[in-house]
């Protein structure tokens, strides 16, 4: 029973943060299921499947408010597809053991990446859509350079530790993606990406890859979490929910790497999450929000 209460613990945090920021349930939700002691495989599996039950959620939202493009959907789940495949026959090829490090030393990244991210706003490009052809419809334009490559590699990411937002939505943002396009269409798309990831990984190890009753415990945490995220979304600024998840990515896997290192004694531990606690706060103190950014913006990816 505790076990199961983590891990609906874990799928309630990732919910609040993926309904805070548009990303981040694969991170935040794979961090806290790696410490618990589930195998990897397990984790990218019950992640998986708790990011198809919430993203088909999602992705029909996303449709009712109009903010997809099916071009760019398509643009992302087909190589994000074949990315989610490398990614798992990796993950299953490897024992857990040896992958672990080197899943911590993944989230890490995407850690840091987030840091840099939240640590000062970002405004996208101009963006703009097509006139309306015969039917009134308008299509979504933006730089497609990349596009596919990304998607790929946040396939790959996601199929090992669950994480396609953090990769994919920034890169759209910088390629001038209108943030409620960028947000939709990458959500919409991860959803066949996830389903992907989570399928193969069951096919190649069987059921006993993954524990239902903890993909059943993410998803009860995340539907408790779906309508205080949308509160805490309005009360919190985002910038700090943002470096928030950061801290929470990188002080979780420090002490993996830390082993994996050598350097796993108290001392070193100790100095480790001191300076991870005072990056986060310089992040925070040392940049200002410029005038005309608004909380949307940085919202966005």
């Amino acid at each position: 029973m505790p076990g199961l209460l983590l891990f609906a613990v874990a799928g309630f945090a990732a919910s609040l943060v993926d309904g805070a920021l548009g990303m981040g349930f694969g991170p935040t939700s794979s961090s806290i299921l790696l410490i618990s002691g589930l195998a990897p495989t397990a984790v990218s599996a019950s992640v998986n499947l708790a990011k198809v039950a919430t993203g088909v959620v999602a992705a029909l939202s996303h449709w009712r408010f109009y903010n997809l493009d099916r071009g760019l959907v398509i643009n992302l789940a087909v190589p994000g597809c074949v990315g989610a495949i490398a990614g798992v026959t990796v993950l299953a090829s490897i024992e857990g053991a040896t992958l672990r490090p080197y899943l911590a030393m993944m989230l890490t990244v995407i850690g840091a990446r987030i840091l840099v991210r939240f640590a000062r706003p970002f405004q996208a490009r101009k963006h703009h859509l097509s006139p309306p052809d015969a039917r009134g419809k308008r299509m979504l334009i933006y730089d497609q350079r990349g596009v596919s490559a990304a998607a790929f590699v946040g396939g790959i990411t996601n199929g090992m530790i669950g994480a396609w937002g953090p990769v994919v939505t920034p890169f759209l943002l910088h390629r001038g993606v209108r943030p409620n396009y960028a947000i939709g269409c990458a959500n919409t798309a991860e959803v066949a990406v996830a389903a992907t990831a989570s399928f193969s990984l069951i096919a190649s190890l069987g059921r006993g890859g993954f524990n239902g009753a903890v993909v059943m415990a993410m998803l009860i945490g995340g539907v408790i979490a779906a309508p205080v995220a949308a509160w805490f979304i309005r009360k919190v600024p985002p910038r700090p929910v943002g470096l928030a998840v950061a801290a929470l990515l990188l002080l979780t896997n420090a002490r993996e790497l830390a082993a994996w290192a050598g350097l796993s004694s108290s001392p070193w531990m100790w100095a480790i999450y001191l300076s991870i606690v005072a990056i986060v706060v310089i992040a925070f103190v040392g940049w200002r929000s410029p005038r005309g950014v608004s909380s949307a913006s940085a919202t966005s990816s």
